[in-house]
């Protein structure tokens, strides 16, 4: 089991903090650094100083970090054209010597289109479908040869398919609790499938789903990696998981039932209920990032405990 951890910038933080967490992440032996892609603050935090950009942000910690993996749950399709974007992973890719992975999603947070004057459009997910194939068809285009996509929403004639990853293949991430479209789209393009705060039921049914539309689709259900995103909240004891439930205006028991919280045995406990249903992969939601001690907590006493 992979343990990556996971923040949310848009509630409040700087680069510097960012980098902080990152430097954590890799001293303390995580396998990844992600956060997510978002303008705009949810809830009542005041989300000060405002907002970082994820591929802005990643591309500094690619030239300050070494080992970990970095990547997006998940970029918003909404917010680059697929030319774009594919330009900038591969650069931040090399600028990171091959660590970078994609997830990238339809968007969905109407709020903060509106508050950055980026266009929201009804047609999201067909959009989403086209973003994918241009994506991994500009990195897959051999060098010398060019790359052309038609589609209802984007047109790319003699493309040149630059610059390349640094990696053979970029791992792109695809996710959501869609009964239907969503397996059909990781099956045709993602290398792994993420759920997003879900229960270990509503896990395996989606998983379930997703296995079977790879299946249909000729590549097999193991081509792809399953993993969860889910919140976590850790403490040596009672005290401790109160205090940092409180830090995040969260309730014990609402962190219990729909996260990972409490004792370090009982996270391990939990991870392992996740592991029995496929997930290799847990994305921790970390939302108090000035709390290291949290991070060194679930190193030491939960990474340290799994297989």
């Amino acid at each position: 089991m992979d343990l990556r951890i996971f923040t949310e910038p848009q509630q409040g933080a700087t680069y510097d903090t960012l980098l902080t967490v990152a430097k954590a992440t890799e001293d303390l032996g995580f396998d990844a650094f992600f956060r997510s892609d978002h303008y705009l603050r949810m809830g009542s935090v005041d989300g000060l100083p405002g907002p970082t950009d994820a591929w802005i942000t990643l591309a500094g910690l690619a030239r300050e970090t070494r080992r970990i993996r970095l990547g997006t749950l998940m970029t918003a399709g909404t917010f680059r054209l697929p030319g774009v974007l594919a330009i900038q992973v591969a650069q931040v890719d090399q600028m990171s010597g091959g660590r970078v992975e994609l997830g990238l999603g339809a968007g969905w947070f109407e709020e903060e289109h509106r508050a950055y004057g980026i266009p929201f459009p009804k047609e999201k997910f067909a959009r989403l479908e086209e973003q994918l194939a241009i994506v991994t068809g500009l990195w897959a285009t051999e060098a010398g040869k060019t790359f052309d996509f038609h589609g209802r929403y984007y047109d790319l004639t003699d493309s040149p398919a630059l610059p390349k990853p640094a990696q053979r293949k970029v791992p792109v991430l695809v996710g959501g609790h869609g009964a239907t479209r969503t397996p059909r789209l990781a099956a045709r393009y993602a290398d792994e499938f993420n759920i997003p705060f879900a229960s270990i039921e509503d896990s395996e049914r989606q998983f379930g789903r997703v296995r079977a539309a790879a299946e249909q689709a000729g590549r097999g259900a193991d081509a792809l990696t399953y993993s969860n995103a889910l919140v976590v909240c850790v403490g040596r004891d009672d005290q401790e998981v109160a205090r940092r439930a409180a830090a995040i205006g969260r309730e014990v028991d609402e962190l219990k039932s729909n996260g990972l919280a409490g004792s370090p045995a009982e996270v391990v406990d939990k991870i392992g209920r996740y592991a029995a249903i496929g997930s290799r992969r847990i994305y921790l939601q970390i939302l108090d990032l000035d709390d290291l001690d949290h991070l060194e907590l679930i190193s030491t006493q939960v990474q340290s405990q799994l297989p």
